[in-house]
């Protein structure tokens, strides 16, 4: 599949150019969300929106979505939704499934930081992911990791920043890792001003090729005892916040 005629249906949503085996009209307002989210990370993160063009093919069927995916990637292994940046812009390949809203928005993140940052460390490549693939009314309140990362803090099982910082590979990224990081993230955008200013000094400093050292000493530099407080931070937060 690869004329414009083997689509049923290709439509813009901001940076996407999105290309589907099926109509796309009963998903329109994913297809919004996936273009709010440009300017919710400009917003949040003072990054610059991507000019890159980002090709997006759906999929109703796992076996179209496989096979299309093997024919170009045939070394990557199978999730339900990648993306994929290798020369040129990025691509994103995803399959309808009982998480597809989820699966679209986080990997529409990584594609959008990619296209504007020339690189993201991967703990905060995911964190943020995380952050932003639950519908923006749910982001700050209503994520499902926020219980389990109060009870976590309860047991004193949140690791440093500076753990998740030494991650290099996907495969050092559990279940935990993801959750770890997305509480990060979470703290690095709602909590202290100075926890926020420091993480958009960081990824200007990525922006401009700088060396922008260790997000977790300048945190530190910044604000006395970060663990405790993050610890403080979902301790006391509130729903209503």
């Amino acid at each position: 599949m690869s004329a414009a005629e083997d689509w049923v249906d290709q439509r813009p949503a901001g940076a996407f150019h999105c290309h589907a085996d099926f109509r796309l009209d009963p998903y329109q307002p994913l297809l919004d969300d996936l273009a709010n989210l440009q300017t919710d990370l400009v917003h949040t993160l003072a990054i610059a929106p991507t000019h890159e063009p980002i090709e997006l093919y759906l999929f109703a069927y796992q076996a179209a979505y496989t096979s299309y995916l093997g024919e170009r990637y045939p070394k990557v292994p199978y999730r339900r939704a990648l993306y994929i940046k290798d020369r040129g812009p990025g691509e994103m390949f995803a399959q309808i499934g009982p998480n597809f809203e989820i699966d679209l928005r986080h990997e529409a993140t990584h594609a959008l930081l990619h296209g504007s940052l020339p690189s993201v460390p991967l703990w905060l490549d995911e964190g943020l992911a995380k952050y932003f693939e639950v519908p923006r009314e749910h982001r700050i309140d209503g994520n499902p990791y926020m219980s389990t990362v109060k009870e976590n803090i309860r047991l004193g099982q949140l690791p440093k920043l500076a753990t998740l910082e030494q991650k290099r590979d996907l495969r050092e990224m559990g279940v935990p890792e993801y959750r770890y990081s997305w509480a990060w993230v979470h703290f690095l955008i709602n909590g202290p001003p100075e926890a926020h200013d420091e993480l958009i000094g960081y990824l200007r400093d990525i922006r401009d090729h700088n060396s922008p050292g260790r997000l977790s000493a300048r945190i530190e530099s910044r604000l006395p005892d970060p663990d405790a407080q993050i610890a403080r931070h979902f301790l006391e937060w509130k729903s209503d916040k």
